[in-house]
């Protein structure tokens, strides 16, 4: 059974300076002495006693402003990060997909990148071979597959990771809020490969802050602040309450039906 298991969790980060890291520092830190509040090492809390359990089939969403603690809990969801305090248990194969160009080679063709991208994704060589063709035809590169990667724009290099992303199975897919700054034009025309890739996976967990990419992937929502969670329910609920209006208040028609929405799903009084 696919699922992340978190008990009272905390991910602390010490801040080492060249002070804190000199020899007579470390001497008189193992015999017990300090320098006053100068011996003292900083540290940034950036989660506080997290206790969540994301089971097979969840699909949730995770909101917050910047720095409230989404990416530091993504990491410690796909294993990158160990609670200081707490404990983290995760059952499944994970695929974080946290940067779109994370294990992607300027030197080499964007052949050779699709292989090599979706093997840190987690795939086989021959898993990827047989998906190279599809890759291929989705980003629309042509010729510049052949080519090494420092020749793309940034839109090119966009469209080759997007590929590689969107055509893997994971068993927990864990998405972090950079998967929705691409291209307006692009990101629509791979709205139904997200979707299939979201389908395919076992869980998800989505950080975004876009209201109408966190409706069509996720039911579910957990609000970070101050890397702490401070409200885990329903996505509406969740989003209504972060942002203090209804997600469906402002969006369109055209929005909602493209969702596959209801009038009376969007309407104030329904339900998503």
């Amino acid at each position: 059974m696919v699922s992340i298991d978190v008990w009272n969790a905390s991910v602390d980060f010490p801040i080492f300076d060249a002070k804190t890291r000199s020899l007579k520092k470390r001497v008189l830190g193992k015999v017990g002495g300090k320098i006053g509040t100068e011996s003292k090492v900083p540290v940034i809390q950036a989660l506080h006693d997290v206790t969540i359990s994301v089971n097979e089939g969840d699909r949730i969403g995770l909101v917050g402003h910047n720095g409230a603690g989404k990416s530091t809990l993504l990491r410690l969801l796909s294993g990158i990060y160990e609670p200081t305090r707490g404990s983290a248990r995760i059952r499944g194969k994970v695929a974080p997909v946290f940067d779109l160009g994370v294990g992607m080679d300027q030197e080499i063709s964007g052949y050779e990148n699709i292989m090599i991208r979706g093997l840190y994704l987690g795939m086989t060589r021959k898993q990827m071979t047989k998906r190279v063709d599809d890759i291929a035809d989705f980003t629309e590169l042509g010729d510049y597959l052949s080519m090494p990667l420092r020749t793309y724009s940034t839109g090119m290099r966009v469209r080759l990771a997007l590929g590689v992303v969107t055509s893997i199975d994971p068993e927990i897919l864990l998405l972090d809020e950079g998967i929705g700054a691409v291209d307006a034009a692009f990101l629509n025309k791979a709205r139904d490969r997200l979707k299939d890739l979201v389908k395919r996976s076992g869980l998800l967990v989505f950080a975004s802050h876009s209201d109408e990419l966190l409706i069509e992937m996720c039911n579910s929502a957990i609000w970070m602040d101050e890397g702490r969670v401070k409200q885990h329910g329903s996505l509406r609920e969740v989003l209504t309450a972060y942002k203090g209006r209804d997600p469906f208040e402002n969006m369109s028609q055209e929005a909602i039906e493209r969702l596959g929405l209801s009038a009376q799903t969007a309407a104030p009084n329904g339900g998503v």
